[in-house]
């Protein structure tokens, strides 16, 4: 089955160049973005070099329950988004439909349950701020400071991926289906499996680190 022809956005009039300015422009901005990312793991390396004990000590406090389930739920996304990409291409409109409905309701789900995790981990005074946070060692707090910026730009970068997932649902509609946006359809498969990649990496560093004796 031939891929359907695609929408042509200015200044373009080439389908071929249009995909290779977009894939560009996408690892580009991902380029950046991994690189914000590795600061954020660097940080978190010197963390663990500077107090091991204590960033272990802070690790064991967080719920692996939670971060398992999360880890489950963009995996599922993730293959949800490929079938989408897949179905675009291949005009397969109600499976490429679906596909993008199942990764949208997943990322919300996994948005659900990381508010679930917030509210214990506050509960349980692990926010790293003034005296009620209830670890006394100076490394258990960095681990928390890191924590909680990393999962909250996470999560930002989530509901972006979100946003642009919304977005093919509501052209799909009005259009009747995201086949002649399939490249629109894969570059935003790239943005999301980049959202669950970098998920893949904090899950151990935030999860299970401290937890294994």
């Amino acid at each position: 089955m031939s891929r359907p022809a695609a929408i042509l956005n200015a200044p373009w009039d080439d389908q071929a160049r249009q995909r290779e300015a977009m894939r560009f422009g996408v690892w580009l901005f991902l380029a950046g973005e991994i690189l914000f990312f590795g600061g954020l793991l660097l940080v978190y390396a010197v963390a663990r070099y500077v107090d091991p004990e204590g960033s272990l000590a802070g690790a064991r406090e967080t719920d692996a329950a939670y971060g398992f389930a999360n880890t489950i739920i963009l995996l599922t996304s993730s293959c949800a988004m490929t079938i989408a990409e897949r179905a675009a291409k291949q005009g397969l409109e109600r499976v490429a439909s679906a596909g993008l409905w199942i990764a949208f309701t997943l990322g919300a789900a996994f948005l659900a349950v990381k508010g679930f995790e917030y509210r214990q981990d506050l509960q349980e005074n692990l926010f790293p701020s003034g005296r009620a946070f209830r670890l006394d060692q100076a490394g258990a707090a960095r681990f928390w400071a890191f924590y909680w910026v990393a999962t909250l730009v996470h999560m930002a970068h989530l509901i972006a991926g979100l946003g642009l997932i919304g977005r093919l649902i509501a052209l799909g509609r009005l259009e009747r289906g995201v086949g002649r946006r399939w490249m629109a359809v894969e570059v935003t498969s790239f943005y999301w499996h980049f959202v669950d990649a970098i998920w893949i990496i904090l899950f151990p560093l935030l999860y299970l680190a401290g937890k294994g004796g």
